[in-house]
């Protein structure tokens, strides 16, 4: 990890003015506050930025001595020792540089030397607060990182288990159009055919889209189509299918196969378990800011509709709140043998 200070150009630049700034109000309050000549503070300023050098220097051992795998007294006790000898050093090192530039018989010596306690107490505490500072930074950079690779794990679940469900769908289905299809083969070979090539087209839909989140409903639509199509051949006349969709619908993107798992759930519950014919109608229009999506169709008393949502629906309501974030986008009723599912998709 990059020192914070010199990671960026602006960084760099905000340091520097610091150590002016604060060069500057050190040198104003030696001379108006303490008394000291011009000369003297001007000779002391060297020691301020040596300060400030070595507190760019700092960052690298609290780079390696952290508190994480490290007891709290160990670490104490380093930095305290380390501040000692830290503070030592910028004293004899301002000082080396100050007797080879300052002019024979300057009353600078006898400043230093007055001051030298204060000098080596500010050098200390300088110490401290600068590892501080840089502990600070460290822990606010390190959370930063955590919570990014927690995002980044938490969308990496949530698409997994927006995968999962989405692919969920009704094995029977599969199963039930193949064993259809082999008994349609020696009773009618044409329909055999027809459910043959209409399995194959919706399968290579569902094929060419399992990586999309989203599809236009106009899309999806073309694929409920040619699964009811397939039902149809199945089931004869049992069901009839009609649409009132909007034009302005069309063309709003959906999330990918969303519509698949009701369609499965009123031929299962409703038109498999009814001796009669079941009507299913399908409505779309626009309201507000959602598309409101709804799927209605009788059934007969005592068949598997009036059980209420099964895991299809559950999975359909889950798949919605981890994309919109909403919990209120799907609503089932069943009343006076009509069971209604009703979806909004935010557009």
């Amino acid at each position: 990890m990059r020192n914070p200070i010199l990671n960026s150009f602006r960084n760099i630049i905000i340091y520097i003015l610091s150590g002016t700034f604060l060069s500057i109000v050190y040198f104003t309050l030696l001379i108006f506050s303490l008394k000291i000549s011009a000369e003297i503070a001007a000779y002391d300023l060297i020691f301020i930025f040596l300060l400030f050098g070595f507190g760019i220097i700092l960052w690298y051992p609290i780079s390696y001595l952290t508190f994480e795998g490290n007891e709290l007294s160990r670490v104490i006790v380093s930095h305290t020792i380390s501040g000692v000898i830290a503070s030592a050093i910028w004293l004899a090192a301002g000082y080396f540089i100050i007797i080879n530039i300052i002019p024979f018989g300057s009353q600078y010596l006898q400043f230093f030397k007055e001051t030298m306690v204060w000098r080596y107490l500010i050098g200390l505490m300088f110490y401290f607060l600068v590892t501080s500072f840089y502990y600070i930074i460290k822990y606010y950079t390190n959370l930063q990182e955590r919570i990014t690779k927690e995002a980044e794990l938490k969308n990496s679940i949530t698409e997994a288990e927006l995968k999962s469900l989405k692919f969920q769908i009704n094995p029977h289905f599969i199963f039930n159009s193949l064993n259809s299809m082999s008994a349609l083969t020696t009773i009618d070979p044409v329909k055999a055919k027809v459910m043959i090539l209409k399995l194959a087209d919706f399968l290579r839909f569902t094929l060419a889209n399992s990586e999309k989140q989203t599809n236009l409903l106009r899309d999806e639509l073309k694929n409920i189509k040619l699964y009811l199509d397939i039902e149809k051949i199945r089931f004869d006349d049992k069901f009839e299918y009609v649409e009132e969709i909007n034009d302005n619908c069309l063309d709003v993107q959906i999330p990918n196969m969303i519509l698949q798992p009701l369609f499965e759930n009123v031929i299962k519950h409703a038109v498999y378990e009814s001796f009669n014919k079941i009507n299913l109608k399908m409505k779309c229009s626009k309201e507000n800011s959602f598309l409101r999506i709804t799927l209605e169709n009788n059934y007969e008393p005592g068949s598997g509709s009036q059980k209420g949502s099964g895991i299809g629906l559950q999975n359909i309501k889950k798949r919605l709140e981890l994309i919109y974030h909403y919990s209120n986008l799907l609503e089932v009723k069943n009343e006076s043998n009509l069971f209604t599912v009703i979806l909004l998709i935010p557009v």
